[in-house]
This record gives C-alpha cells, sequence and structure tokens, in this order.
C-alpha cells in the first residue's frame, strides 16, 4: 500500500500545484509571469550579445580583398541612401507647404527607435519575437515595428529592458488595409503558418470587382491608417489571389508576406511624439 502511494505522490504533488494555480487570482498570475520574464530576460539579451560578437569575430576572419570589395558595395550602396535621404527631405518641406496652403492637419510623427532581435521562440516562430529594449527607451504599448520590407507587427508587451512584438503573421494580429490603387477598406488578418513553410495573410471583405490577372505582378498591400495604430501606407504584402467569399456578398484572398521575415535580426520601433 505504501508502495502504491509513493508512486503516486509525484502525480499528487503536480496535481495540487495545477489547483493551486488554477484558483489563484489573475492579478496575481500576471504579476508572476511579468517577475519571470523579468528574471530570464538577461538570459536572452546576453544570448543575444553573444551572437552579435559571433559574428563580428567571424567578419574579421575574412581577407582584405574581401573586405575591400565590401566596402565598395557599402560605399554604394551609402551613396544612394543619402541622395533618398535628400529627396525625402525636399518631399517632407513640399508637403508642408502643401499642407499650410490647404490648411490641412498634419500627420502624427514618430521617433524611429532601432532595436536588435534578442530572441524568437521556434514553438511560435510567425506569431512573436523579443527585442532588446524596453521601458529604458520609453517604447509603448501597440507602436508599430516596421523594417525595410514593410510592417513587422506592434509591440504587446513592453517590460525593463526588452519588448515583446507580435507580427503580422500572427493570427491574432488584425487590420485595415488598403490594396494598392482602390481606396476601398479591406480586413487583413494573419494566417495559420508553419513553421518552416513561407508567412502568409489572410484578407476578407473584398470588393467583388477586385481580381488577380495570373501572371501580372501582384498588387501591394498596405495600411489604411484606420484605426490609428499603424500610418498609412505601409506595406503589408502582395494580394497573390482572391475568391468569392461563402456568402457571396464579397471576396477573400491570400497575401504574401515578405520572406524576409523570418531573417531579421534589427527592426524599427515607430514611437509616436507626445503632441505639441
Amino acid at each position: 500500500m505504501r508502495k502504491r502511494f509513493d508512486q503516486a505522490r509525484p502525480f499528487t504533488t503536480l496535481a495540487l500545484v495545477l489547483l493551486a494555480w488554477l484558483v489563484l487570482p489573475a492579478a496575481i498570475k500576471a504579476l508572476t509571469r511579468a517577475s519571470f520574464f523579468e528574471l530570464t530576460a538577461p538570459v536572452e539579451a546576453a544570448a543575444s550579445h553573444v551572437r552579435d560578437l559571433q559574428e563580428f569575430w567571424s567578419l574579421r576572419l575574412h581577407s582584405k580583398t574581401e573586405l575591400i570589395e565590401a566596402g565598395r558595395d557599402l560605399a554604394r550602396v551609402n551613396a544612394f541612401y543619402a541622395n533618398s535621404v535628400q529627396q525625402e527631405a525636399e518631399l517632407r518641406a513640399e508637403n508642408a507647404r502643401l499642407e499650410q496652403i490647404l490648411h490641412l492637419p498634419a500627420r502624427p510623427e514618430y521617433r524611429y527607435e532601432a532595436a536588435r532581435v534578442a530572441q524568437r521562440d521556434f514553438s511560435s516562430w510567425w506569431q512573436r519575437l523579443v527585442i532588446r529594449k524596453g521601458h529604458n527607451f520609453d517604447i509603448p504599448l501597440h507602436a508599430p515595428v516596421i523594417f525595410t520590407g514593410g510592417v513587422v507587427g506592434r509591440v504587446t508587451e513592453v517590460h525593463a529592458y526588452t519588448s515583446v512584438v507580435e507580427l503580422i503573421s500572427s493570427p491574432n494580429l488584425r487590420l485595415a488595409a488598403f490594396i494598392e490603387g482602390d481606396n476601398r477598406p479591406v480586413s487583413f488578418q494573419g494566417g495559420i503558418n508553419p513553421t518552416l513553410g513561407p508567412a502568409r495573410g489572410l484578407i476578407e471583405f473584398v470588393p467583388l470587382d477586385t481580381f488577380t490577372v495570373p501572371g501580372a505582378p501582384p498588387r501591394k498591400l498596405v495600411t489604411s491608417g484606420l484605426g490609428g495604430e499603424f500610418p498609412p501606407g505601409l506595406v503589408l504584402g502582395e494580394v497573390v489571389k482572391v475568391e468569392p467569399s461563402t456568402d457571396g456578398l464579397f471576396k477573400t484572398g491570400e497575401v504574401r508576406l515578405d520572406p524576409r521575415l523570418d531573417q531579421l535580426t534589427e527592426v524599427t520601433v515607430l514611437v509616436p511624439l507626445p503632441d505639441k
């Protein structure tokens, strides 16, 4: 009898722990989860810094010829971006002049905060990632996160030195969008994406007169600005297919997201500036 009791003791202990966790108040659970995250955050950040150091020393092993060629390529890229910055400044000045003439309100401005990616959970590869900036850089909740290819996602959790970003490929993220060349809003949502497969998104409430032509370049899907979280005009992906929905009133479609989403090492957080 005692032998059976000893064998069942681990399961009994586990059941008691689970029962105690279920009856705990939600506030205590949230505090426990946040405390655990803060305790593990330095380990994740340290691992990210170690990877950066490994990459630095691996670059030191390249030959001088390779470094010279890389320097030339970088110089060409810098020249291109310098020209783009000059054009952007001219366009901003022209936009401000037109807004003043037409008495239009200016768009909300953002502070661009670059952040390194510290961790990406393999079990939820297309759902979220952790960046190495948090309250220490005044990162707010729901701030848009972008990269050179468009939207990465939005901030869903902010901690002392890290933040959690929900990716646009996550089924939990939904927002209003425009198909390129059409100002009628559609609903975008992340898809159910396999870990090792390409990321996809879905669109709903697409007008019936919207089509995709086989062989033609896919149309871009951009943020509409409705809802206030994301500024308008940010690229979400490319619409590759639309078909009638089950109710026959609208169409649904498939959106191909940027393949570089699974290789991100650095992103940019758009931090809203306070109203003047």
